[in-house]
Protein backbone atom coordinates (compact mmCIF):
# COMPACT_ATOMS: atom_id res chain seq x y z
CA UNK A 1 0.00 0.00 0.00
CA UNK A 2 2.52 2.21 0.62
CA UNK A 3 4.25 1.92 -3.00
CA UNK A 4 1.13 2.13 -4.22
CA UNK A 5 0.66 5.97 -2.38
CA UNK A 6 4.76 6.76 -3.05
CA UNK A 7 3.88 6.37 -7.29
CA UNK A 8 0.81 7.97 -6.48
CA UNK A 9 2.16 11.27 -5.60
CA UNK A 10 4.79 10.70 -8.22
CA UNK A 11 1.83 11.05 -10.41
CA UNK A 12 0.77 14.00 -9.04
CA UNK A 13 3.72 16.14 -9.33
CA UNK A 14 2.72 14.64 -13.20
CA UNK A 15 -0.73 15.95 -13.05
CA UNK A 16 0.42 19.76 -12.42
CA UNK A 17 3.10 19.50 -14.45
CA UNK A 18 1.65 21.02 -17.79
CA UNK A 19 1.41 17.99 -20.01
CA UNK A 20 -1.28 18.68 -22.93
CA UNK A 21 -4.21 17.13 -21.24
CA UNK A 22 -4.86 14.86 -24.57
CA UNK A 23 -1.31 13.60 -24.47
CA UNK A 24 -1.33 10.49 -22.85
CA UNK A 25 2.74 10.89 -21.72
CA UNK A 26 0.69 13.09 -18.97
CA UNK A 27 -2.55 14.14 -17.47
CA UNK A 28 -2.80 17.91 -16.83
CA UNK A 29 -5.02 18.92 -14.37
CA UNK A 30 -3.65 22.15 -13.55
CA UNK A 31 -6.94 24.01 -15.28
CA UNK A 32 -8.81 21.98 -12.66
CA UNK A 33 -6.69 23.72 -9.85
CA UNK A 34 -9.50 25.04 -7.11
CA UNK A 35 -11.55 21.67 -8.39
CA UNK A 36 -12.49 19.07 -6.82
CA UNK A 37 -11.37 16.06 -10.19
CA UNK A 38 -12.53 12.89 -10.42
CA UNK A 39 -10.05 10.40 -13.16
CA UNK A 40 -11.74 7.33 -14.13
CA UNK A 41 -9.86 4.84 -15.84
CA UNK A 42 -12.70 2.51 -17.89
CA UNK A 43 -12.23 0.12 -21.02
CA UNK A 44 -15.07 -0.69 -23.74
CA UNK A 45 -15.10 -4.75 -22.90
CA UNK A 46 -15.68 -3.12 -18.83
CA UNK A 47 -19.23 -4.13 -17.99
CA UNK A 48 -19.38 -2.20 -14.39
CA UNK A 49 -18.13 0.59 -16.95
CA UNK A 50 -21.33 0.41 -18.41
CA UNK A 51 -23.16 1.26 -15.07
CA UNK A 52 -20.89 3.86 -14.03
CA UNK A 53 -20.84 5.78 -17.01
CA UNK A 54 -24.61 7.23 -16.73
CA UNK A 55 -23.53 7.87 -12.83
CA UNK A 56 -20.27 9.51 -13.43
CA UNK A 57 -22.60 11.99 -16.00
CA UNK A 58 -25.20 12.75 -13.52
CA UNK A 59 -22.75 13.74 -11.26
CA UNK A 60 -20.52 15.83 -12.87
CA UNK A 61 -24.33 17.21 -13.98
CA UNK A 62 -25.48 17.81 -10.56
CA UNK A 63 -22.31 19.52 -9.05
CA UNK A 64 -20.03 21.19 -12.01
CA UNK A 65 -21.70 24.27 -10.70
CA UNK A 66 -19.69 23.57 -7.22
CA UNK A 67 -16.27 22.43 -8.33
CA UNK A 68 -16.61 18.61 -9.44
CA UNK A 69 -14.65 17.89 -13.03
CA UNK A 70 -15.21 14.06 -14.07
CA UNK A 71 -12.55 13.20 -16.63
CA UNK A 72 -12.82 9.49 -18.19
CA UNK A 73 -9.36 7.82 -19.25
CA UNK A 74 -9.91 4.89 -21.92
CA UNK A 75 -7.77 2.48 -22.44
CA UNK A 76 -8.70 0.52 -25.43
CA UNK A 77 -6.08 -0.26 -27.62
CA UNK A 78 -8.43 0.60 -30.54
CA UNK A 79 -10.16 3.76 -30.09
CA UNK A 80 -12.97 2.68 -32.12
CA UNK A 81 -13.71 0.12 -29.51
CA UNK A 82 -13.95 3.22 -26.79
CA UNK A 83 -16.00 5.10 -29.93
CA UNK A 84 -18.96 2.22 -29.76
CA UNK A 85 -18.97 2.03 -26.22
CA UNK A 86 -19.94 5.98 -26.24
CA UNK A 87 -22.40 5.80 -29.06
CA UNK A 88 -24.16 2.93 -26.16
CA UNK A 89 -23.64 4.70 -23.35
CA UNK A 90 -23.08 8.92 -24.11
CA UNK A 91 -21.61 11.40 -21.59
CA UNK A 92 -21.11 14.84 -21.49
CA UNK A 93 -17.46 14.85 -19.61
CA UNK A 94 -14.19 15.01 -20.79
CA UNK A 95 -12.98 11.35 -22.65
CA UNK A 96 -9.16 11.25 -22.62
CA UNK A 97 -7.35 8.20 -24.64
CA UNK A 98 -4.35 6.40 -22.87
CA UNK A 99 -4.28 3.09 -25.88
CA UNK A 100 -0.31 2.52 -24.95
CA UNK A 101 -1.70 2.62 -21.12
CA UNK A 102 0.98 4.78 -20.38
CA UNK A 103 -1.36 6.85 -17.67
CA UNK A 104 -2.79 3.30 -16.48
CA UNK A 105 0.77 2.20 -15.88
CA UNK A 106 1.43 5.42 -13.83
CA UNK A 107 -1.54 5.19 -11.78
CA UNK A 108 -0.86 1.41 -11.32
CA UNK A 109 -4.47 0.03 -12.18
CA UNK A 110 -5.45 -3.29 -9.90
CA UNK A 111 -8.85 -2.96 -12.27
CA UNK A 112 -11.66 -1.49 -14.15
CA UNK A 113 -12.89 1.00 -14.04
CA UNK A 114 -10.42 2.69 -11.51
CA UNK A 115 -11.61 6.23 -10.20
CA UNK A 116 -9.24 8.79 -8.31
CA UNK A 117 -10.73 11.97 -6.63
CA UNK A 118 -8.25 14.94 -6.13
CA UNK A 119 -8.65 17.47 -4.28
CA UNK A 120 -8.45 21.43 -5.32
CA UNK A 121 -4.49 21.08 -4.79
CA UNK A 122 -4.14 18.08 -6.83
CA UNK A 123 -3.69 16.06 -3.92
CA UNK A 124 -5.01 12.49 -3.96
CA UNK A 125 -7.78 12.01 -1.77
CA UNK A 126 -9.98 9.10 -2.74
CA UNK A 127 -9.35 5.67 -5.04
CA UNK A 128 -11.88 3.18 -6.12
CA UNK A 129 -11.52 0.03 -7.91
CA UNK A 130 -14.16 -1.30 -9.51
CA UNK A 131 -18.11 0.24 -9.50
CA UNK A 132 -21.31 -1.66 -7.72
CA UNK A 133 -24.73 0.32 -8.27
CA UNK A 134 -25.32 -0.41 -4.16
CA UNK A 135 -22.21 2.00 -3.78
CA UNK A 136 -23.14 4.78 -5.79
CA UNK A 137 -24.80 6.75 -2.91
CA UNK A 138 -21.93 5.91 -0.66
CA UNK A 139 -19.44 7.61 -2.85
CA UNK A 140 -21.75 10.31 -4.07
CA UNK A 141 -21.77 11.71 0.01
CA UNK A 142 -17.70 11.19 -0.14
CA UNK A 143 -17.59 13.59 -3.34
CA UNK A 144 -20.08 16.02 -2.00
CA UNK A 145 -18.31 15.89 1.65
CA UNK A 146 -15.58 17.14 -0.19
CA UNK A 147 -16.90 19.83 -2.37
CA UNK A 148 -18.39 21.00 0.70
CA UNK A 149 -15.16 21.20 2.69
CA UNK A 150 -13.99 22.86 -0.63
CA UNK A 151 -16.87 25.21 -0.73
CA UNK A 152 -16.36 26.13 3.41
CA UNK A 153 -12.72 26.59 2.81
CA UNK A 154 -12.97 29.11 -0.33
CA UNK A 155 -12.52 33.32 0.77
Amino acid sequence: MALILAALAAVMLTLFAGAPAANAQGLDLSPYRGKIVLVDFWASWCTPCRHSFPWLDSMQKRYENQGLVVLGVNVDRERAAAERFLRDVPVQFEILYDPQGVLATKYELLGMPSSFVFGPDGKLLITHVGFKTSERDEREREIARLLNEHVRDQP
